[in-house]
């Protein structure tokens, strides 16, 4: 077989300029003006058909969702519990009682929460029918319950400034999730339970742990802008056996029967357990 015979490097560049533009035939890299313009238009035009495509595909998604309300809710059907103040570190309150360096965290944290709950706040909201589920499906314009700081009685801060850490009667405030549209059944309170007798007595404001079905439904944050969720206030009076021990506290929904308390998948789902440590 006879050796393949190098081209010269002149030969080589010469071909290569021929190859990008061709004077004779008018090629550039191997292709007419007019058959560039028609590759160039066929891909306009299919990407084209594809950014069309997908923009209606897009905007005939969109006619169906709402700007105010979620389209599928289905996912979380019961709310959860949370309380404030929340510890930085788990849920977990750990003080001395005649340190107040030790709670103004807990202290400055429930003022800040109960900051939008002032009167001055609620101008907007109104006085609603205790007991009664405030349905305003046909309304175009939403109204908010108003909620009374002096329901929350001795852990309103008002008549104690320290929410009780100062006495050893440390405030705990308890709130429900917001889920769009749910409307509890019977009379829904919270009832927190230590897990030992004898280390802390358990008062509730309002009474019983109540909370007033005349702030269901909620519609969303953009429909319901001045809503506030109820609050139930729960008072921790420490015992002399409690003291300088760790208390396990669970606080759960109870009264009405489309509310959960119970998932092994969810530890948040009706209930909410913290700790307590208070030393003197």
């Amino acid at each position: 077989m006879a050796k393949e015979t190098k081209k010269p490097f002149r030969q080589s560049m010469a071909e290569w300029r021929q190859f990008i533009y061709n004077p004779n035939s008018g090629e550039f890299l191997g292709r007419t003006a007019k058959s560039w313009g028609l590759i160039l238009l066929f891909y306009l035009v299919f990407y084209g058909f594809l950014a069309a495509l997908f923009t209606f595909t897009m905007w005939v998604m969109l006619q169906t969702l709402s700007s105010d309300i979620p389209k599928y809710r289905d996912r979380i059907s019961s709310p959860g519990l949370m309380i404030s103040p929340k510890p930085d570190t788990a849920l977990e309150f750990y003080f001395n009682r005649s340190d107040s360096q030790s709670y103004s965290e807990y202290v400055t944290t429930l003022q800040n929460f109960l900051e939008s709950y002032n009167d001055s706040k609620q101008s907007q909201n109104i006085d609603c029918t205790r007991g009664k589920i405030f349905d305003q499906s046909e309304a175009a314009v939403k109204k908010a319950c108003r909620f009374n700081l002096s329901d929350l009685g001795q852990c309103s801060g008002k008549e104690d400034a320290n929410f009780g850490y100062s006495k050893g009667t440390p405030c705990v405030l308890v709130k429900m999730n917001r889920i769009i549209g749910l409307k509890p059944e019977g009379e829904p309170h919270i009832q927190c339970t230590p897990k030992e007798e004898g280390m802390v007595n358990i008062n509730y404001f309002p009474p019983n742990g109540a909370m007033d079905l005349m702030y269901f439904p909620y519609y969303g944050k953009s429909l319901h802008a001045h809503y506030l969720q109820p609050l139930v206030a729960v008072q921790l009076a420490i015992t002399a056996n409690g003291t300088k021990e760790e208390i396990a506290i669970e606080c759960k929904i109870h009264g009405s029967p489309n509310l959960k308390n119970q998932d092994d998948r969810d530890k948040f789902l009706g209930r909410i357990a913290f700790k307590v440590m208070m030393s003197e």
